[in-house]
């Protein structure tokens, strides 16, 4: 039977939406093939054992020593430091917007809280080399660069991160069970702690892992304080020690490394296991999500064991949180002070048991509301900083010059330019891309192995360390295929790291638009394909710019993608060509910091154009979302 010609270009149409939708998987594998591929010849000369286990990383000497457990150890405390920051105040956080505060500050907190997760990670990195590391030196009279500030600034980064998942869990709980809490006369901390939490473990779990991720994979704040150092501290109470972590170390090498050198192979090993780390965490993140739905849904029912093993897990991460804590104290105030404390926490522990459910409440919510106001604090006080202090230097004259002296002097103008050509560059390659595999995701495919194996691709793409971009880009464009340090290596390397937000916001976006919309279209004759573009695309156009505005903010705050593809310094007002190099706002305050420390009030300045640049982009974004939620309301 011959198809109709209709049917040909129908065909062909969802034939070119799939094809868009595998490219994310293609990249995927791409990036995991061609790490296997640069990694292996380390594994010729090194055995699996010596790079894995090996306590020295000497990459200069002859042979070179290639000891990676350094780094791996430095990666894992840098990360169970962070979460020990985030999870307590992340979560106290969460459950004062979720239950306690007024509708408005409600409404205020919540996206603050997701404006700040836009705030480049470089411009926190600046902020802790210029607030937390001499705080660390004069209260604790150490150095500065360790394991502490690394962990500290880290946690700060993950807090946005894990305080939007959390609230988010802790609302998608039914309203019956708290409704049936209360009615059987609970007070409501006893709901919250003893109902909305436990029915909302998976989410925090989720989010828990979301936080585990970002740390793992931030790189430019990390470099900035953690000290790098490539020594093993023994000492779990050792938190001033300088560390050293993968993504710092691949930062900071990869650009020293000689092609082909044993050096250069064993940084590829470190990005592969950094790579297969972040795609467990992933993998675990969306498994827990992905569970927490069903039990919404009411697919399955938790059984006993299941509760035990939630209540094994949730009682170990509060004893190493109190340990860490502990740990602390005893290293900085003593070991005397240390077991005082654990005994008044305990005696105050056994005290709640004979205070009245009142008192407890009260108190409990006091603590919820100050580590909420600590948030808050903390991610204002970084604004101000930045602001205070950036804004005086933002002058006219400093946005309209170039740079003179290696950038230690002049204006940011082409950066400005250089940033706003990556950006639009990105934006070019991955929003045709996503906006096709979004309509065959939501519109052509269905529930099955193809569309399940898609969509591990693109949520994997989208947990991948920016470092990891990076490298990719810098390996496969600007070596392999000769396109050096320029424009079109950077706007490509950035396009593959913003494609999975587009996908997703847009896929989103088609899901608000009514099914009778469709129905009704198709009755009167039209193709699905005339039905996609003429009403359901129209439709889902705010939602689809939610995403581009909200991708639009993270490519231009991305350091670690462009450091080495795009981006040098240079007196040039403007690239001749895609194929020249350009300069971008936050690779500018990294070199300001690395190369001319003296340079802060420049560096202040430059953070501030960035910073606002990326905030108006999420701002943009977070107004029309709320805009078109409220009119699909009314």
């Amino acid at each position: 039977m011959r198809l109709k010609r209709s049917d040909k270009k129908e065909l062909v149409k969802q034939a070119v939406l799939l094809a868009a939708a595998f490219f994310a998987i293609a990249v995927v594998f791409l990036i995991i093939g061609f790490l296997i591929r640069q990694a292996f010849p380390l594994y010729q000369s090194v055995s699996m054992a010596d790079f894995f286990f090996g306590t020295v990383w000497q990459p200069n000497d002859d042979p070179g020593r290639f000891g990676a457990a350094p780094i791996i150890i430095g990666t894992i405390y840098v990360t169970l430091g962070a979460m020990v920051i985030a999870l307590p105040l992340g979560l106290g956080c969460a459950i004062f917007i979720a239950f306690i505060a007024p509708k408005k500050i409600r409404v205020f907190m919540k996206s603050t809280v997701e404006l700040l997760a836009g705030v480049p990670s470089v411009i926190f990195g600046f902020f802790g080399l210029q607030i937390i590391l001499p705080w660390i030196r004069t209260t604790f009279d150490t150095p500065g660069p360790s394991w502490f500030a690394a962990s500290f600034l880290v946690g700060i980064i993950s807090l946005p991160t894990v305080v939007s998942v959390t609230e988010d869990a802790l609302t998608a709980v039914s309203r019956d069970l708290w409704e049936a809490s209360m009615g059987v006369g609970a007070t409501k901390w006893e709901t919250i702690s003893k109902v909305i939490i436990p029915s909302s473990i998976s989410g925090i779990s989720a989010a828990v892992m979301l936080g585990v991720g970002r740390a793992m994979g931030e790189t430019m704040a990390v470099m900035m304080v953690a000290g790098n150092s490539k020594n093993i501290p023994f000492a779990f109470l050792d938190l001033f020690r300088p560390i050293s972590t993968i993504t710092g170390t691949l930062g900071l090498e990869i650009g020293e490394a000689a092609l082909g050198s044993a050096h250069m192979y064993a940084l590829y090993g470190l990005a592969l296991l950094l790579l297969v780390i972040s795609l467990v965490v992933n993998t675990t993140s969306n498994y827990i999500t992905s569970r927490l739905k069903k039990r919404m849904q009411g697919e399955f029912i938790i059984n006993k064991r299941g509760e035990k093993v939630r209540k094994v897990i949730t009682r170990t991460l509060v004893i190493l949180v109190l340990f860490f804590i502990l740990d602390f104290i005893a290293v900085n105030a003593g070991i005397l002070v240390a077991v005082l404390i654990s005994i008044s926490g305990f005696g105050i522990w056994l005290l709640t048991r004979f205070l009245s459910r009142r008192v407890i409440q009260h108190t409990a919510f006091t603590i919820i509301s100050l580590a909420a106001l600590c948030v808050l604090f903390v991610l204002g006080y970084i604004l101000y900083d930045i602001i205070s202090k950036g804004a005086p230097v933002a002058t006219f004259q400093f946005i309209s010059t170039g740079p003179i002296n290696g950038g230690r002097e002049g204006g940011v103008f082409p950066a400005i330019i250089g940033t706003l050509y990556l950006v639009l560059g990105a934006l070019i390659f991955a929003v045709p891309i996503g906006i096709c595999a979004a309509i065959y995701l939501n519109e052509y495919a269905r529930d099955n192995l193809i569309k399940k194996i898609i969509r591990i691709g693109i949520d994997n793409l989208n947990g991948m360390p920016s470092i990891i971009f990076g490298l990719f880009g810098y390996t496969l464009l600007v070596i392999t295929l000769g396109f050096g340090r320029s424009m079109i290596a950077g706007q490509i390397t950035l396009s593959l790291m913003i494609l999975p937000t587009i996908i997703r916001t847009t896929e989103e976006s088609l899901k608000t638009v009514p099914k009778s919309l469709r129905e009704a279209s198709l009755a009167l004759g039209a193709t699905k394909w005339q039905t996609i573009q003429k009403v359901v695309l129209p439709a889902s156009v705010p939602g689809t710019m939610t995403g581009i505005i909200i991708s639009i903010g993270r490519a231009a705050g991305e350091t670690a993608p462009i450091l080495f593809t795009a981006c040098v310094i240079s007196s040039r007002f403007l690239p001749d060509s895609v194929f020249d190099p350009v300069m971008a706002l936050p690779f500018q305050i990294y070199v300001l910091t690395r190369e001319f420390p003296n340079a802060v009030t420049q560096a202040y300045g430059v953070a501030f154009v960035l910073l606002v640049f990326v905030l108006v982009m999420y701002s943009i974004a977070i107004i029309t979302r709320t805009y078109y939620r409220n009119k699909i309301k009314l």
